[in-house]
């Protein structure tokens, strides 16, 4: 029967359900702030320092709080109640996004400052993530959840065309600390949304374990279950090697493409390309829902991601940038959806907070480490040869296990 329903209704089948469709669109409202945000911060950042080490150091520490807590928020995701765990988080960020702001309209903005409020935001966001991933199999049937994953990617990149567009827009006309301000507000959305859901009350485990014995359940898991523990490292090592190129886009736009426009345009033109493709990818996997030979067609993504990202970092040619770029977001997106998605539907329900914090962890701190380690390289060396070399090591990895005789990832 799903072979026979039309594209549109299968894109759009979680959509069809009342609490998935209130949450998705809040987060929708939610995320163009913050990617409205995020392109006036990495603006300021440069701005400020003319550095590719300083926009490294700022995109690590928004992510420091993930690598430190994140599996942690899976732990307490399991034991309590996930609404009002994401309620929290939502609460945390937009203090973050409103203390920017006000410290850009008085003039005391310093880049310290910037530094230490991405760190209070990244702590709302290692116990919101779990809770949130966590909560989307209660939102949908489980023949929806591919779906519900995809069109969750589809409304994260739309923001990300959609936030720096008018972040541009408003930072131009109107200054950078309208971007944060809006931004604060933005998070209430999420908060409106969460409190009409319709779910049944939290029922707290009545033998709960230790914190500790929990998480290493969940990492146990993880280490016992090949397929989680492949996707997992493979998530990593993507995130780490292919996704700096977003971090080193203000250096890319500034200092090695030329065109029409000011750098800040170029910027913002060069982040909403990635987003669109990320749409697009998000879209297409959506719409087909579980595929076959899902592993392969991973390992295939990231060997075209890469290939896509080392000719963006060779290219001189604004047009033919954003047309890389545009397949490097939609391989990155296809990737991560399809991975994701294997995830959700492997993990039981009793671990999921844990198991998916674990996966979040690998996903989310890949690039802000190898945001590090490539902003302070790119100062040494060039950002070009940086994102090259990053660019083959990940061709090798993803090449050697497609090549890899009766692999993990061949049997799904």
């Amino acid at each position: 029967m799903a072979n026979n329903q039309s594209w549109s209704t299968r894109l759009a089948g979680a959509l069809a359900h009342r609490n998935f469709r209130l949450l998705w669109l809040a987060a929708l409202g939610s995320t163009i702030g913050t990617w409205m945000q995020k392109y006036a911060q990495s603006w300021v950042v440069w701005d400020l320092t003319k550095s590719n080490t300083y926009l490294g150091i700022d995109e690590f520490l928004s992510s420091l709080p993930i690598l430190l807590f994140m599996l942690i928020g899976g732990v307490v995701a399991d034991r309590h109640d996930r609404r009002r765990l994401l309620t929290g988080s939502q609460y945390v960020q937009a203090f973050s996004a409103f203390a920017l702001a006000a410290l850009v309209f008085t003039g005391r903005i310093e880049v310290g400052y910037i530094f230490a409020l991405s760190f209070i935001s990244g702590c709302g966001q290692a116990f919101g993530g779990p809770a949130y991933q966590a909560m989307i199999p209660s939102l949908v049937p489980r023949s929806d959840l591919p779906n519900a994953i995809a069109l969750n990617s589809t409304q994260f990149n739309l923001s990300r065309v959609l936030g720096p567009a008018a972040g541009g827009t408003i930072l131009v006309a109107i200054g950078a600390a309208w971007c944060f301000a809006l931004n604060g507000l933005s998070f209430f959305l999420v908060v409106f949304a969460l409190a009409a859901l319709r779910l049944p009350a939290h029922v707290p485990s009545t033998k709960p374990s230790a914190l500790g014995a929990e998480l290493r359940g969940g990492l146990r898991y993880v280490r016992e279950t090949r397929l989680m523990y492949v996707l997992t490292v493979l998530a990593f090592v993507t995130t780490f090697l292919a996704m700096p190129v977003s971090t080193l886009l203000p250096a890319f736009a500034t200092n090695v493409l030329g065109g029409a426009g000011s750098p800040a345009t170029r910027l913002w033109m060069l982040m909403a390309c990635q987003g669109l493709g990320a749409i697009a990818g998000a879209l297409i996997v959506g719409s087909r829902g579980r595929v076959p030979h899902m592993g392969r067609a991973i390992l295939g993504a990231q060997i075209l991601l890469g290939l896509t990202v080392a000719a963006f970092a060779l290219s001189r040619s604004l047009p033919l940038s954003l047309a890389l770029l545009f397949v490097a977001g939609f391989c990155s997106m296809a990737t991560f959806s399809m991975s994701f998605s294997l995830v959700q539907l492997t993990v039981p329900d009793e671990l999921r907070g844990r198991v998916v914090s674990i996966y979040m962890v690998a996903l989310r701190s890949g690039l802000p480490i190898g945001a590090l380690v490539a902003g302070a390289l790119a100062d040494v060396f060039t950002p070009t040869s940086i994102m090259v070399t990053n660019s083959a090591l990940l061709c090798v990895v993803a090449g050697g296990l497609l090549l890899r005789k009766n692999g993990t990832l061949q049997k799904v």
